[in-house]
């Protein structure tokens, strides 16, 4: 059997909660929608190359690896920026658009609910499998 047949799906689309659990619903009535790049895309792939690189970076500079606070949120926002393909309309920040949105959103500590399930979607690759149309 050709093992491919059990290949993900490049994308997968997270429904946020708020911090109390519950959808998180725009103004228009629809679910707030993030559609991610698994871990299986190339997208993906360069994200984590990018992380990677600026942590290689950082230690050849610094001899160290220790960082802020805010460096860590300002790298981690960066990470799942590059891994968002979009929001849904019914997401605003100020009046940013396509990745500088996503960056914001991320690194915005008062919201820091979303860049946590974000990252906790993102590492499920069975949020990437293809549902299946018979169950």
């Amino acid at each position: 059997m050709d093992i491919r047949k059990f290949a993900v799906e490049d994308t997968g689309a997270l429904e946020l909660v708020s911090a109390s659990d519950e959808p998180l619903i725009g103004d228009d009535g629809q679910p707030m929608v993030v559609v991610l790049y698994g871990p299986g895309s190339k997208q993906y792939a360069k994200a984590q190359a990018g992380q990677t690189n600026r942590m290689m970076d950082k230690l050849k500079r610094k001899g160290k690896s220790d960082q802020s606070a805010e460096e860590k949120i300002r790298e981690q926002a960066e990470f799942l920026a590059s891994c968002t393909k979009s929001f849904s309309a019914n997401i605003a920040y100020d009046e940013l658009q396509g990745e500088a949105l996503h960056r914001a959103v991320y690194a915005d500590t008062s919201v820091g609910f979303i860049a946590e399930q974000v990252g906790k979607y993102l590492g499920d690759w069975s949020n990437f499998t293809t549902r299946s149309t018979t169950s």
